[in-house]
């Protein structure tokens, strides 16, 4: 097998355990923080959009009916399942957000929540998903929570005030 065969048969924990070996060397190290720098760093506000939107509007609102009612621990309300099941689909584009703002990379924390926050406007004025009828306050407030903490982060008011401007431009698009 040739070594490009074994470095694609790795898992990701043995791929994390090469990574470790060769970070010892502290030239390899500092190149790989570059790359990783890179990845994390890459973030695009329609390329988050998107995949927002896509998240948010894949959510079957069978999921809702089939998980939601009458169960043996009690009762689940429909309206508080799909509620979850919206912020689920925010989680790991607001983890982002948080690992931008950990690693102090400013201005892609910015384009990050701009770039949920328009994912979510175009779920709530675009999508024809039954399961938007179950959240429906859903977009509104989720918008309102991921600008609350990116805002709680970010102490630079021109950006502020962008994000602001920007939100406003959204709504201006639906009216």
């Amino acid at each position: 097998m040739g070594k490009k065969d074994i470095l694609a048969a790795v898992s990701p924990e043995e791929a994390l355990a090469v990574l470790n070996e060769l970070t010892k060397d502290p030239r390899i190290r500092k190149r790989a923080e570059e790359v990783a720098l890179a990845v994390v760093g890459d973030v695009d506000i329609d390329t988050v959009a998107e995949e927002v939107f896509y998240e948010l509007d894949s959510i079957a609102v069978e999921d809702v009916w089939d998980n939601s009612g009458a169960t043996r621990d009690g009762y689940v309300e429909p309206g508080e399942y799909a509620w979850q099941l919206f912020e689920n689909a925010l989680k790991l584009f607001e983890e982002h957000l948080r690992k931008c703002h950990k690693l102090s990379l400013v201005k892609q924390a910015k384009l990050q929540c701009m770039g949920i926050l328009k994912g979510i406007w175009r779920f709530e004025s675009e999508s024809k998903s039954e399961f938007k009828d179950w959240a429906t306050d859903a977009p509104a407030e989720n918008s309102a929570r991921v600008f609350d903490e990116w805002k709680k982060r970010s102490k630079n008011p021109k950006d502020i005030a962008d994000i602001k401007s920007f939100m406003d431009s959204l709504r201006r698009k639906t009216a």
